[in-house]
């Protein structure tokens, strides 16, 4: 498996539209724990790549130019939410000039687990 970019500032992570079935790639923020890449939704999972996410959970995600096949799911339990919500305000907070607090705890947390 190709090693993780993870100090990379955004990822693009690309699904397939629940409706169309095109590709459809977004800008992210994301942080990477072992294996796990972890993004959160302030929108609380309604945002549309969150949606065809569930709808589809075979995506890509692109680090440095490396493109990573994953599985996505909206993490259920809460120790695996904090870990999501910790490590992405971790990597961004230092550096934004403002207070992710309110984001970090109010967000629906994702996990993009890397396929083989």
């Amino acid at each position: 498996m190709k090693p993780l970019h993870a100090a990379a500032d955004v990822g693009y992570l690309t699904t397939t539209g629940r409706r169309s079935g095109n590709p459809h790639t977004v800008e992210i923020w994301f942080a990477a724990v072992d294996d796990t890449i972890y993004l959160l939704s302030g929108a609380g999972g309604r945002s549309d790549w969150c949606r065809n996410l569930i709808a589809e959970p075979k995506a890509s995600f692109r680090i440095a130019r490396t493109d990573y096949p994953v599985t996505g799911r909206r993490v259920r339990g809460a120790a695996e939410q904090r870990i999501a919500r910790e490590a992405v305000f971790a990597k961004y907070d230092p550096g934004y000039g403002g207070d992710l607090t309110e984001w970090r705890d109010g967000s629906a947390p994702f996990a993009l687990d890397l396929s083989s």
